[in-house]
């Protein structure tokens, strides 16, 4: 793998109040190289979007990033005035959201709000319009002229992630973060949205992280994997192998929530019991141990760090799997 073209090192965000502050997420490491796509997974709140949302530092207030650094191409956003990150934003380094309905100006039409991005970061007029036809037609759009003239309520809700997709594709960005933006697709046009990132960054050779809890979706589209728990990191893992051989209970216990390919009698699918903690509110330990069944006294005591486990697969667990039975 080449050098790292998005590198998270030691993030922490939280939120600051009378009587002290809240870590919510904590010491994040994560990096991704140009032309690799990382996916980065987990429950609700687990502090994913909060982590990507700090890249760009777009944390809504009174969230804030407490310590880290975010290096892209070797230079410290953290210390980027305001200039450069609107520089940054949605230029370098573009983002995809969930619902692209409350993304776009619903009173404005899709062509104007693209050709508004471009014209933001130095594009000409002329230039910007060509520029979204362009885009607009790389995407997969039918008719782009149709489209870029169409308002967003006009477009269905695959055309309009398409439409998101292209504004983020528009300024040839180093670095694509897609934060779950295939949740509320079904199936037939999650999977286009899926082949038509994998098509492009082939062809940009673009850094993608994916962010999202769909492990299906994980397993089709990235080179590598991060799950995150309770604000932080606690496996990370090349594709193939974490799936074929997880290292740390939590992601093992995803897994085997997955429903199998099994046409016939299907046993009722594995739950994790529990519930995650709050990461603000932890106590002293691993904070999966109450919902872990293979927790030691050890757990209860001290919070693991990530522990190499070969292979370029790395988790925060103090037993390694052989031994989960015993």
């Amino acid at each position: 793998m080449s050098a790292a073209e998005l590198s998270i090192r030691g993030l922490r965000v939280g939120i600051a109040h009378r009587h002290g502050v809240d870590e919510i997420v904590r010491g994040v490491d994560l990096e991704v190289a140009s032309g690799e796509k990382l996916g980065v997974v987990g429950e609700s709140g687990s502090g994913k979007t909060l982590t990507m949302l700090s890249v760009l530092q777009l944390l809504p207030s009174p969230l804030a990033v407490l310590g880290g650094q975010v290096l892209l191409d070797g230079e410290d956003l953290m210390h980027a005035d305001e200039r450069r990150l609107r520089a940054v934003r949605g230029g370098e380094v573009a983002m995809v959201y969930q619902d692209p309905m409350s993304s776009l100006n619903p009173l404005l039409r899709v062509g104007t709000q693209i050709v508004e991005a471009l014209r933001a970061h130095g594009v000409p007029v002329e230039a910007a319009r060509a520029r979204t036809r362009e885009v607009l037609g790389q995407v997969g759009l039918p008719q782009p002229e149709r489209i870029e003239s169409s308002f967003p309520h006009e477009l269905s809700g695959g055309m309009l992630q398409r439409v998101m997709i292209a504004m983020a594709l528009s300024t040839s960005p180093k670095v694509l973060i897609a934060d779950e933006p295939t949740t509320a697709l079904d199936v037939t046009i999650q999977q286009q949205i899926l082949d038509l990132v994998s098509a492009l960054q082939a062809e940009t050779s673009m850094a993608v992280i994916w962010v999202t809890h769909d492990l299906g979706v994980v397993a089709r589209l990235v080179d590598r994997v991060a799950v995150m728990y309770a604000g932080r990191v606690v496996e990370q893992a090349p594709t193939r192998k974490l799936f074929a051989r997880p290292t740390h209970p939590y992601t093992a216990a995803l897994l085997a929530s997955l429903p199998g390919p099994e046409i016939g009698h299907r046993k009722p699918l594995h739950q994790i019991g529990g519930t995650p903690p709050d990461p603000a509110h932890l106590s002293p330990g691993c904070p999966f141990r109450a919902r872990c069944p293979y927790a030691i006294g050890r757990c209860a005591v001290e919070e693991p760090g990530l522990i190499d486990r070969g292979s370029g697969s790395v988790a925060a667990c103090w037993r390694e799997p052989e031994l989960w039975e015993s």
